[in-house]
């Protein structure tokens, strides 16, 4: 086999057959296509600007580079894995179309600076694709949440039964935690958005180029200072990597709630067909098949990170092979992660919640036992932990009796502490014990307006 007549001038025989099959990436990069065009774009009329080319070769280019754009988006380009990269087969068809002018487009050029530059936009588009797939879940949880302020169902520490709350409250800490992966999206975007386009093979260019220029085309708010850096750097990656990780743990959290909560056992939530699946044997079986596969598929996300993590770690600068590796795991995150965006935005918006059963569950495990000792502190005056110590004797002769709190007798509280009055019970329902934590951020229906209305305007 001859040498790769695009780069291949200082080799004499051609690649081991092996060689053929580990080097190509053209089978997954390909989908750096469009910024690949991007790139060239704007590279082309910088060089064309600043008298590097004629401005007939620079015309030449760009029609050249239209009708490959169009050629891709027929379905009619055709991808050669001879040619390794998404770079190099658009350079080989330009040449084609064009003839000797397409060898024009790489000059104060580099593969180097190529493929970052194209993988920094796809990266850039990819941290607003998951902000847009977080704003629906995070709308589709606000909607539960304003059905369902003083919805009561119980709240849990240790999987145990522990306070009262709202299912709105319950959706609202999510929209919460929503909101920071998208602060961390946001972040990502803005440190990655800088342009290495310039910085060539690793030391720059001879020729006496615009990088300012080309920053402006592509969108970039300046170019990178350090062309050593600009060559070798993937922590952009690594970054939109740890935000996509973070983000699908939150989404497994959710997951891991609801199927719990669509359980016969809790029956907190009812999903629909849409969602489930059936048994194989067992007719009676609805399970949350969509729900346990983004719970499942929050793995693949991890590796992906800690793959790229150790692809990097031990890389000098500036420029080697090995950072081929980076783009699959980027890109297998990105296309679990949206589809796990917006598998839960849909299931979110299509539960039904049952209030019946949220209620019934919070009752067992005399959850407004912090609301009894918290009376004892407010209306008799007396320490905390001295108060804890009278509820916890409470809780013990309520459990004796077999009855919750509020309906146990005073006279059984009083033999506890003969000072507690029949004003304890204003305090000992469910309803009372959710309407009285009204501290801000509090499950009180209120509150949760209140954090309702904060959110209205954003979510907008």
């Amino acid at each position: 086999m001859s040498s790769n007549k695009m780069w291949g001038g200082r080799f004499e025989s051609g690649p081991a057959d092996i060689m053929r099959e580990i080097t190509p990436s053209i089978d997954f990069d390909k989908r750096l296509a469009a910024e690949d065009l991007a790139g060239s774009r704007a590279h082309c009329r910088m060089l064309a600007a600043e008298r590097i080319i004629s401005k007939d070769d620079g015309q030449a280019i760009l029609a050249g580079l239209d009708a490959i754009e169009k050629e891709i988006a027929a379905g009619e380009f055709v991808f050669k894995r001879e040619l390794e990269d998404i770079h190099l087969n658009i350079e080989a068809r330009l040449a084609e179309l064009i003839g000797p002018a397409a060898g024009r487009l790489h000059t104060a050029r580099s593969r180097n600076d190529q493929v970052v530059t194209d993988f920094r936009l796809w990266v850039r588009s990819a941290c607003e694709r998951a902000d847009h797939g977080l704003l629906a879940l995070q709308r589709a949880l606000y909607a539960q949440a304003e059905k369902h302020t003083g919805t009561i169902m119980p709240g849990f520490t240790h999987m145990q039964v522990a306070q009262p709350v709202t299912f709105g409250h319950h959706m609202m800490a999510y929209v919460e935690m929503f909101a920071r992966d998208r602060g961390r999206f946001e972040d990502a975007r803005k440190r990655l958005n800088e342009s290495p386009l310039g910085a060539a093979a690793l030391a720059g260019t001879s020729f006496v180029i615009d990088r300012d220029n080309t920053a402006l085309a592509l969108g970039f708010a300046r170019p990178m200072r350090n062309s050593m850096d600009a060559i070798s750097a993937r922590d952009f990656a690594l970054e939109y990597l740890a935000a996509c990780s973070i983000c699908a743990v939150h989404l497994s959290r959710l997951a891991g709630e609801l199927v719990q909560w669509s359980t016969p056992a809790f029956g907190f939530v009812k999903l629909s067909d849409a969602f489930t699946t059936g048994s194989s044997i067992m007719p009676q079986k609805r399970n949350p098949d969509a729900a346990e596969l983004i719970r499942g598929k929050t793995g693949r996300v991890l590796g992906d990170f800690v793959a790229l993590a150790t692809v990097v770690k031990g890389l000098v600068l500036t420029y080697g092979t090995d950072l081929q590796e980076d783009k699959e795991r980027v890109f297998d995150a990105a296309d679990t992660l949206e589809l796990c965006l917006a598998a839960m935005a849909a299931m979110i918006a299509d539960l039904t919640a049952q209030p019946e059963a949220m209620a019934k569950a919070a009752e067992p495990g005399f959850p407004t036992a912090t609301d009894l000792a918290d009376w004892v502190v407010r209306v008799l005056k007396k320490p905390f932990r001295e108060a804890h110590h009278i509820a916890g004797s409470i809780v013990r002769r309520a459990e004796a009796l077999g009855v919750t709190l509020d309906r146990l007798p005073l006279a059984e509280m009083q033999a506890v502490d003969p000072d507690i009055t029949d004003g304890v019970f204003e305090v000992l329902s469910l309803e009372a014990s959710v309407n009285s934590r009204m501290s801000l951020g509090g499950t009180a229906p209120a509150r949760v307006k209140e954090q309702l209305a904060y959110w209205r305007e954003r979510l907008s």
